[in-house]
């Protein structure tokens, strides 16, 4: 079966989920989550959100995932794009894979769909409700996320993240999973707390 939204960065080949595939206002880049990046529960959400039929019916996925939520309750879009799990790459570094069989670049893909529309690349991008399109920018309002309003330029224009963004993010990460199993413990503690181990002492007796 066929996947869109599906791909992986061309020089490492690591798998990423295409939220963009044009940038409102920047036609030669788009917007990508690096799943090799995210826990495991949000691994698993984001991709049984590719293969709903909302993902696949999707024009960009970025509009499944505003409204799609992550397990702790968080919109998708908003909290992957509020701790820099959304990164801006040039769309000639992504290939697309929509199956074992088919790759293709996102640049090429983005050219014949427009070609095939008669419009330009830049006209491909997601609109605004106002109908036109606009640098995506941060908005959440009401608890809806508009897809075009929802990211926040938090990487370098090249999509490359230093070693001081990615030490953060992983800081960031390792303080969540802490917490996160520090909850656990308690709650297993509560429901059934440990025994402690006791070591009987054996006389000995002269002869």
């Amino acid at each position: 079966m066929a996947l869109k939204h599906v791909g992986r960065i061309v020089a490492n080949k690591r798998k990423v989920i295409v939220a963009y595939r044009v940038v409102p206002g920047d036609p030669d880049y788009c917007l990508v989550i690096q799943t090799e990046n995210l826990s495991a529960d949000e691994h698993d959400t984001l991709i049984k959100t590719v293969e709903s039929a909302a993902g696949q019916e999707a024009y960009e996925f970025a509009e499944a995932m505003a409204r799609a939520y992550l397990p702790d309750g968080r919109n998708m879009l908003a909290g992957f794009q509020t701790t820099g799990k959304i990164r801006k790459v040039e769309s000639k570094d992504v290939e697309m894979t929509p199956n074992g069989n088919t790759t293709i670049l996102l640049d090429e893909l983005n050219r014949v769909i427009a070609e095939q529309k008669g419009v330009t690349v830049a006209d491909l991008a997601l609109k605004g409700p106002d109908g036109e399109t606009k640098q995506p920018e941060a908005n959440a309002q009401e608890n809806t996320v508009d897809p075009v309003a929802a990211y926040t330029e938090s990487t370098p224009e090249e999509g490359v993240i230093s070693d001081e963004q990615l030490a953060a993010q992983y800081r960031s990460q390792a303080d969540a999973l802490f917490k996160e199993a520090k909850a656990l413990r308690e709650q297993a503690e509560e429901l059934v707390p440990t025994k402690k181990r006791t070591t009987k002492k054996t006389e000995t007796s002269d002869a």
